[in-house]
């Protein structure tokens, strides 16, 4: 019976350590690769030259890192283009920031969630782990959708959930009332490269 007992408690013991452990990033070679993908706030609207988040985070960790940023993309569209680069590139990791401009075209918040959840799978399938960065939704509070929080959880990701919000929050952080600007961006660039290095 005590044997049993023992047993059972070491069997709770590890679905408890399971049930608390949190998603994490396998670490990265020095020679990994990173597909950086998104929208403008990818692509580095509002920086100077070379200042986009992807290029500053090539600088801080020695990485490459390809700025895969479209301005004006929607998730639909991010969608279609996505597995053709994942094949192309062939990432070690995938960040995914988009959304934004679903929500500021009033796009449905459950097709915008279906396109984001298509993409981490579209990631999963080619053995791709993904960093998810969550998106102000359209507020005036700038909190990020919760659309993020639930994807994370569904599938088990790394998620940066309210840095880009803090930052949209902060003047000195912008060029416009959408884009960072270089001092933003390479604020970005270092909350990605803390999370990379220590996952």
């Amino acid at each position: 019976m005590r044997k049993q007992l023992g047993h059972f408690f070491v069997l709770m013991l590890l679905l408890l350590v399971t049930a608390c452990s949190k998603p994490t990033i396998p670490p990265l070679t020095d020679n990994a690769r990173i597909l950086a993908f998104g929208d403008s706030l990818t692509y580095g609207v509002g920086a100077s030259k070379g200042q986009d988040y992807p290029s500053q985070l090539a600088n801080l960790s020695g990485f490459e890192v390809i700025n895969a940023g479209i301005s004006g993309e929607t998730t639909t569209q991010g969608a279609a283009r996505l597995d053709k680069l994942l094949s192309l590139h062939s990432p070690d990791l995938l960040i995914l920031l988009e959304g934004g401009n679903d929500f500021l075209r009033n796009q449905s918040v459950d097709a915008t969630k279906a396109n984001l959840a298509s993409m981490i799978e579209m990631a999963q399938l080619h053995q791709v782990p993904v960093l998810l960065i969550a998106v102000p939704q359209k507020s005036l509070f700038l909190s990020p959708s919760p659309i993020y929080a639930e994807l994370a959880k569904e599938y088990q990701l790394v998620l940066l959930e309210d840095t880009l919000s803090n930052l949209l929050k902060t003047s000195a952080m912008k060029s416009d009332m959408i884009h960072l600007n270089d001092q933003g961006y390479l604020a970005l660039a270092n909350a990605v490269f803390q999370v990379i290095i220590t996952e």
